[in-house]
C-alpha cells in the first residue's frame, strides 16, 4: 500500500453530522467508530463520541474526522491534523521520527487498540500530525 497524506478534522461533538453532510457533497463510503468500540475513554459520557470516521470517495479523495475528548483542548486552528498512513513501517517510522523531532509528542508511536501502530505529535512549527502504520496481515 502506498503512503497517503490525508486531512484529519476535529470537532467537539458533531463529527457524525459533519461527515454525513460531506458525504452528501462528495458521495463515497462513510464509516464511523465510537470511543466505546475501542474502549479509549474512561468517561461514560463520551461512549458515543466518534473516535474515527473516514469518507472514501471513488475518485481517490479521503477525509477523516473525530470528536475530541472533553479533556483535550479544541480551538479554531487546532481542529485539523495531517495524517500519514500506509503499511510501509520503515518509511512511516522515519517520517514520524523526523517530523516529531523538536516538537511535542502526544502519543508515542506504538501498537494501538485497533491493531495498527499509531502516534500523534505537534511538529516544531505547530502542525498536528498523526501516523498510522497498518498491521501486516500474513
Amino acid at each position: 500500500m502506498q503512503t497517503k497524506l490525508t486531512p484529519y478534522l476535529n470537532f467537539r461533538d458533531n463529527t457524525r453530522e459533519v461527515m454525513t453532510f460531506y458525504q452528501t457533497v462528495f458521495g463515497g463510503k462513510l464509516t464511523f467508530s465510537t470511543f466505546k468500540e475501542y474502549g479509549v475513554s474512561q468517561d461514560p459520557a463520551e461512549e458515543n463520541k466518534i473516535m474515527h470516521s473516514m469518507l472514501e470517495v471513488e475518485n481517490g479523495m479521503t477525509l477523516m474526522a473525530a470528536d475530541v475528548p472533553n479533556s483535550m483542548d479544541l480551538q479554531s486552528g487546532t481542529n485539523i491534523s495531517i495524517t500519514l498512513s500506509g503499511d510501509n513501517e520503515e518509511e512511516l517510522t522515519r517520517f514520524y521520527n523526523m517530523l516529531s523531532a523538536g516538537g511535542h509528542v502526544i502519543e508515542p508511536l506504538a501498537k494501538a487498540p485497533w491493531g495498527d501502530s499509531f502516534g500523534m505529535f505537534v511538529d516544531k512549527f505547530g502542525i498536528n500530525w498523526m501516523v498510522n502504520i497498518s498491521a501486516v496481515v500474513a
